[in-house]
């Protein structure tokens, strides 16, 4: 029987966790590397966006994920003032992986959380409960290393990131002739 599996991509976290480790995400390519752990029933993929973001490097991103198998979840970003009167945007997208994964979890086998967020341990631990394994997607090799030891604790398999480098890896653009 074929594994029904589920992807959960917080996008800052992995642009962040993969930049560490020096290379880019082909996209295509990651959902190719993951169907061949089973029918990926759902990928999804978090972000923040601000109102200026419009325009931003990350639109044509979200927008070729949108077409090509992803569920984008845009979060509006969230300024708030830290009470010395500097501004500070709230980036957290783990409210939304929550709901998302347990709305999903009793329609498949496995999930693939790709963050380090130690605020996510909670949810891992809801789904597993529910019959649902769970792999986390990050990195120990960074400095510092990008996944919180508790949610590293609580998976049932932590899958390093740089081990998926070659099967990922965005290839670098041609350099156009001068």
């Amino acid at each position: 029987m074929t594994d029904r599996i589920a992807l959960f991509i917080d996008g800052a976290n992995l642009h962040t966790t993969v930049k560490s480790l020096g290379f880019e995400v082909d996209f295509r390519r990651l959902l190719a590397e993951f169907g061949k752990h089973g029918l990926i029933v759902r990928a999804y993929f978090y972000t923040v966006v601000r109102d200026e973001d419009e325009f931003s490097s990350i639109r044509p991103l979200v927008d070729w994920l949108d077409y090509n198998g992803y569920a984008v979840r845009r979060k509006p970003a969230k300024e708030h003032s830290d009470g010395e009167g500097r501004r500070r945007v709230k980036r957290s997208v783990g409210v939304e992986i929550a709901v998302d994964a347990l709305e999903i979890a009793r329609r498949i086998d496995h999930a693939f959380l790709f963050s380090g967020d130690g605020d996510l341990r909670s949810v891992v631990e809801a789904v597993r409960r529910m019959g649902v394994r769970v792999t986390v997607v990050s990195s120990i090799r960074t400095k510092p290393p990008m996944v919180a030891d508790e949610l590293r604790r609580e998976a049932d398999v932590f899958l390093e990131l740089d081990t998926l480098r070659t099967s990922i890896e965005r290839p670098p653009h041609p350099i156009a002739p001068e």
